[in-house]
């Protein structure tokens, strides 16, 4: 049943006739104010990271969020696009999401479990040499469609008593307890509200402790069981799309 409203705002009220869910499209299942993001939460991925020879992947000493920008969400079942300039490893990473459900400063443990609306699924797309070649993770982790998020908020589920899995075109490539973080979401929302206001509406993606490489003609889900299926195919940049982007690149300033 479409519903008209915000369920972090108000009662949402039916706002049109019921309609298949396999003929909607689902957005992203909120629009954050703020995109808050976790990065090493989980002692695999470090490892994993180490391997790989990115020495700066070393253990939190506390819970620290970075940010993300909202041109990168995209919905279940809408494509991931892998920009035609990407070489490398270009992976994928299944995350549990917590949405903020009202306004918290200096929260304390017990505020901040209370302050979760519900949690939905967030898949955070990488483009490696980006990310070690850039100062910043500003189009490694934030082009446009490399985070997937969805498919709904599940308001009625414990995410640290879950497993994430996460699947290339149906077989499993990395499964984890969701739960098995450094930091727990809660400690994130304590830390964060000690210095800054969040909101309702507000995202905090909590990390993986997992990754897999994806390329075009892939779908990639990720399952975390009690919250449901992330999934989404992933296609090569068109290359008219490409070639325009060149041609302003190449264009005087």
């Amino acid at each position: 049943m479409p519903l008209g409203g915000s369920p972090l705002a108000d009662v949402p009220s039916a706002a049109g006739r019921p309609i298949p869910l396999a003929t909607a499209v689902l957005l992203p299942p909120v629009v954050p104010p703020v995109f808050y993001a976790v990065g090493l939460n989980y002692t695999g991925h470090i490892e994993h990271a180490l391997a790989k020879g990115y020495g700066a992947a070393i253990a939190p000493a506390r819970p620290e969020v970075a940010y993300r920008a909202n041109n990168a969400l995209t919905g279940h079942g809408s494509p991931i696009v892998k920009p035609a300039g990407v070489e490398g490893r270009f992976e994928a990473e299944g995350e549990v999401v917590a949405v903020i459900g009202r306004t918290l400063r200096r929260a304390t443990y017990a505020e901040a479990q209370e302050s979760i609306f519900g949690w939905t699924i967030g898949n955070d797309v990488s483009a490696r040499a980006w990310q070690h070649a850039d100062r910043s993770f500003w189009r490694s982790k934030n082009s446009d469609t490399f985070k997937p998020m969805g498919p709904w908020i599940e308001t009625d589920v414990d995410p640290l008593v879950q497993t994430t899995t996460m699947r290339v075109d149906g077989e499993p490539r990395a499964s984890f307890a969701t739960g098995a973080m450094i930091f727990d979401p809660y400690e994130y929302v304590v830390e964060t509200t000690k210095y800054i206001t969040m909101r309702p509406g507000d995202v905090l993606w909590m990390g993986a402790d997992g990754t897999c490489q994806i390329e075009p003609g892939q779908t990639i889900d990720i399952e975390i069981s009690g919250i449901g299926v992330l999934s989404n195919p992933v296609h090569a940049e068109e290359a008219d799309e490409a070639e325009e982007a060149e041609e302003e690149e190449r264009r005087p300033r």
